[in-house]
């Protein structure tokens, strides 16, 4: 059976990083399936830059086998503290769409594509219960949520919602384009909701990155075939 090629795409290199020393302190045979890339913050540099990795892979003839999207993300309150970590079960691009005088109508409600990709269910089981993460559904926004009324509104329209970040759906879709399965991983830096740069704890969530893909990185380098 081919050995697993793991792409891990973070938004920015203090993420990179925070994964990559998780990587890099696992075993010698482990290391190799991994590489841990800075595609932008966004979803459509995260797109592009995923869609670049995944490309020079396959030209290459070394595939990648799953596609990682992680980092620090926003945490809905009380589910997912400050420090928590939080699976994505499904990642739902929240504000892709229209509003209407009637509400939000999804890319998916106007028929235009789709708006949530769905991770293999027993890979997210495996990884949250190795990690004690949170699982359920993380969005993917273009723009941070700000306001407590912002942040009711996404709740009222996802009531499953653990997580927003920037990216999730952005990785998803390249990885989809390559037929390649896909996972996200966020560490809670801050609460949903008022912005309130005081109450970040960026380091935390960083140390807590590093700490899950410590026990993350024996589980993903498993064929995915065993996981699914």
């Amino acid at each position: 059976m081919t050995a697993p090629r793991i792409l891990i795409a973070t938004a920015v290199p203090a993420e990179r990083d925070a994964v990559a020393r998780a990587v890099s302190a696992g075993p010698p045979e482990h290391r190799s399936a991994f590489d841990c890339v800075a595609v932008g913050v966004g979803p459509a540099a995260a797109a592009a830059g995923t869609a670049t990795a995944l490309t020079t892979a396959a030209l290459r003839g070394e595939p990648y086998s799953l596609a990682v999207s992680a980092g620090i993300g926003g945490g809905f309150q009380p589910e997912a503290p400050v420090g928590s970590l939080v699976i994505a079960d499904a990642l739902v691009a929240a504000d892709l769409g229209a509003e209407t005088g009637e509400g939000f109508l999804s890319v998916t409600d106007l028929g235009f594509g789709t708006d949530s990709h769905t991770p293999p269910a027993a890979l997210v089981q495996t990884a949250a219960a190795v990690t004690g993460a949170r699982t359920g559904t993380v969005l993917t926004v273009s723009t941070v949520t700000g306001t407590a009324h912002r942040a009711a509104e996404l709740r009222e329209r996802h009531p499953r919602a653990v997580a927003e970040a920037m990216e999730g759906f952005g990785v998803a879709e390249a990885a989809a384009a390559h037929g390649v399965p896909v996972l996200e991983v966020r560490a809670v830096s801050n609460p949903v909701g008022p912005r309130d740069r005081a109450a970040w704890r960026i380091g935390d969530a960083l140390a807590a990155l590093t700490a899950a893909f410590g026990a993350l990185v024996p589980v993903l380098v498993l064929p995915l075939e065993e996981s699914q």
